[in-house]
């Protein structure tokens, strides 16, 4: 929601112990969102058909068929039945200060999934994203993953920071990739206790996204390969960047393209949400001629050899 004015004209300092105010807002936008989501949603645009393994509310129905027209499999998607779907909320005013609340909702039932019932469903699953979700669920998912040799990628995200550090390892440890940005990357060594080469060491590789700077991608045993930005055309929203740069990778994995080209295709997908004034899922129209974009960005033989694994509308 948008408030045309600024909090701090209604804020009294004497008077904060007993707050009690009210905003009119100008503008309210509904985004569709969830880390898992986003993921899945990209990767669906790009002719996976990912699963969404997540607990939701009974709110879910509508974001279900919006998911599922566009190709992600939301069949694994528990519903609770006492609580909405988690949400974020948040108030802006003027001055780009912010008012925010974090519902997590039936994003707690979580911890009570298992990957067996998934399994069953659809086969060995081929790789686990493990992203921001409740705590408990994301170390247990975690340790399910080493029990049933699932391959999984480590995603902690936002979580990292009211993680403690025995947790953060046990979500690090023995995963096939590890996403963070940069400064997450920096939050791991410090709450874990283990140097940038002993959490090298655990995982195979290391994916570290550095905003416009892009990324830098160090597998076990292999030269660092560093990637650039695709240049955007706008700026509008950098909510979900993130997201759809993992979903960019992860297809590049699947279609066994080298380290280098998955995250070239990130990159190319994260910036597509950069351009999209209205969050992260609304980008589907504009996804073509990526090609084009990818040869701009890093040249012909690069462009040639990811486009080759794009479905056609999209190249």
């Amino acid at each position: 929601m948008t408030f045309r004015g600024r909090f701090a004209d209604s804020l009294l300092a004497e008077q904060l112990e007993k707050v009690s105010l009210s905003f009119l807002a100008s503008d309210l936008e509904i985004r569709r969102g969830g880390v898992g989501a986003n993921i899945c949603f990209g990767m669906s645009l790009l002719g996976e058909r990912p699963v969404l393994v997540g607990s939701a509310g009974a709110d879910f129905a509508d974001y279900r068929s919006w998911l599922e027209r566009h190709g992600v499999d939301c069949a694994s998607v528990h519903i609770s039945e006492t609580a909405h779907t988690a949400r974020f909320v948040c108030t802006t005013d003027d001055d780009q200060a912010q008012i925010a609340t974090f519902y997590p909702g039936a994003m707690s039932e979580a911890r009570d999934m298992e990957f067996g019932p998934v399994i069953e469903r659809v086969g060995d699953l081929d790789l686990v994203l493990i992203g921001p979700d409740d705590p408990e669920a994301m170390l247990r998912h975690t340790d399910e993953c080493r029990d049933r040799g699932i391959p999984f990628a480590a995603d902690p995200s936002q979580q990292m920071a009211f993680m403690d550090g025995q947790s953060i390892r046990r979500l690090i440890d023995g995963a096939t990739y590890l996403f963070t940005n940069e400064y997450e990357s920096h939050l791991a060594i410090q709450k874990t206790g283990w140097s940038a080469e002993e959490i090298a060491s655990r995982v195979t590789t290391r994916v570290i996204t550095r905003g416009g700077d892009g990324c830098t991608v160090v597998t076990q045993g292999e030269e660092p390969i560093s990637v650039d930005v695709v240049a955007a055309r706008r700026v509008a929203d950098p909510t979900g960047v993130g997201d759809a740069f993992r979903a960019g990778f992860l297809v590049g994995i699947v279609r066994g393209m080298g380290m280098k080209h998955c995250a070239q295709l990130g990159a190319v997908m994260a910036t597509h949400v950069v351009e999209s004034p209205v969050g992260p899922q609304e980008y589907a129209d504009d996804l073509h001629g990526l090609r084009d974009r990818l040869a701009d960005a890093y040249g012909e033989v690069d462009a040639e050899v990811i486009a080759a694994h794009l479905p056609e509308g999209r190249v």
